[in-house]
């Protein structure tokens, strides 16, 4: 990439480029964001967003416009959201949420409105809101049963939305669904382990893998499986390497690909998780030691690991993952702008 960058999001396109966008903020006050080709393995510049930000998150619509909503600049809570349009290159402000917040998630429900969750402002929050984009306007819809920040937020095969641990006053088990047609949350069965800054993957018959995160006690390298047709968690084989931080990615082939993160060192080390035998293997390793970084499946199965910091240093590098022949390779030296 052109700058180093972390606690920014990767979005890919309708036309397979990968979007990255935000950066924690500098007295350079950057607002740039890129455009990574895989048919030519290039870096471009594309336009500049309206704020600089980080900790926000970034959904792709229905459209194909991308929605970046909420975030940090500085220590300033942002509830403004801004809308990319890969037809033009362009980025504009669309209003701003009802609450401004960070550490929330963002989704993308099955009738093309976005679900904005939980996060932080002052304290974590309960509430919950709607994005439309054919109106662009953001209303309320019911809140959590409890306040959250650094949790997960997954939409199941049902189209409901399945939101998993994170943070109130502790960290938490819990586990909720938002039923898009009512606007109502309901709980659900807790995981077997109270955990925050983990991943959840939702896997081709329509479970999903929790993997990781902070648990009272330490860093985990746990994982369950939580099972929408019966409502309960079941426990599933345990990484190689405790670890928050990291990324979890759905493989073409089915498995999970599981990268990097920190347990109290920044890692390189990935595996991968068989749901068809609920263990995990190790694969081969990053070339560099990252957490903070993001990770995306292209159309061509090949998975791009984009920046992160080592805990010491922040990257402007890039890997590819092939799963056909499991090995990582640069994929940060050509750039244009």
């Amino acid at each position: 990439m052109n700058i180093t960058r972390y606690y920014h999001t990767a979005s890919i396109l309708k036309n397979g480029m990968v979007l990255i966008s935000g950066r924690p903020f500098d007295d350079t006050l950057d607002i740039s964001t890129e455009l990574y080709d895989p048919s030519t393995g290039m870096w471009t510049n594309t336009g500049s967003m309206c704020s600089q930000r980080a900790h926000h998150k970034a959904s792709v619509l229905t459209d194909g416009k991308v929605l970046v909503t909420g975030g940090l600049q500085g220590f300033d809570r942002l509830a403004s959201t801004e809308l990319y349009d890969p037809s033009t290159g362009s980025w504009i402000n669309t209003g701003n949420m009802i609450t401004a917040r960070w550490q929330h998630t963002a989704s993308t429900l099955e009738n093309g409105i976005a679900l904005i969750a939980g996060g932080q402002n002052v304290k974590p929050l309960v509430t919950s809101e709607l994005y439309n984009s054919s109106i662009g306007l953001w209303t309320k819809t019911g809140n959590m049963t409890i306040a959250r920040h650094r949790h997960t937020a997954s939409v199941l095969t049902n189209g409901k939305v399945l939101v998993a641990g994170g943070l109130d006053d502790k960290i938490l088990s819990s586990a909720e669904l938002y039923d898009p047609s009512t606007g109502l949350w309901t709980k659900t069965d807790s995981m077997n382990d109270a955990r925050m800054w983990h991943t959840a993957s939702v896997l081709a018959n329509g479970t999903v893998l929790v993997t990781g995160g902070k648990h009272p006690i330490g860093t985990l390298s746990s994982a369950e499986l939580y099972d929408p047709s019966t409502e309960s968690w079941i426990i599933t084989g345990s990484m190689h390497d405790a670890r928050i931080f990291h990324t979890a990615s759905v493989l073409t082939n089915g498995k999970v690909l599981v990268v990097g993160g920190t347990n109290g060192r920044s890692l390189s080390s990935a595996e991968l998780y068989d749901p068809s035998t609920g263990l995990w293997t190790k694969t081969i390793s990053l070339n560099t030691e990252r957490q903070s970084h993001t990770a995306s499946v292209l159309t061509n199965g090949k998975v791009l690991v984009v920046g992160g910091f080592d805990g010491l240093s922040e990257f402007n590098s890039a890997e590819l993952y092939d799963p056909s022949i499991e090995v990582c390779k640069d994929a940060s030296s050509k750039n244009t702008t």
